[in-house]
């Protein structure tokens, strides 16, 4: 399976995985509105094999087919870290 992806200009590091390139008819308008406007980023062969960076790509062709686009959100920032501190302090 091919797919097409595309980087949001107004939401950073969001990206939109399209079964056809160009068709953002089947992006949901409110959504479309939210991204809007999109750089081709590139193509890609979804394969079994195929491995993402930030997204599974079984999951990516299972929307794809379903639903004819995929939307990958920035990663959720990890929460810090307390490391206690030498001398017993807790401040």
């Amino acid at each position: 399976m091919q797919a097409c992806v595309y980087k949001s200009q107004r939401k950073q590091d969001t990206y939109v995985y399209l079964a056809k390139r160009d068709n953002f008819d089947a992006i949901p308008a409110t959504l479309g509105a939210a991204l809007a406007p999109f750089a081709f980023v590139l193509e890609v062969a979804l394969t079994p094999e195929r491995r993402l960076a930030q997204a599974d790509a079984a999951q990516v062709r299972a929307n794809l087919a379903a639903h004819g686009f995929h939307l990958q959100l920035p990663p959720q920032p990890l929460a810090p870290v307390k490391i206690a501190r030498i001398d017993g302090r807790d401040d």
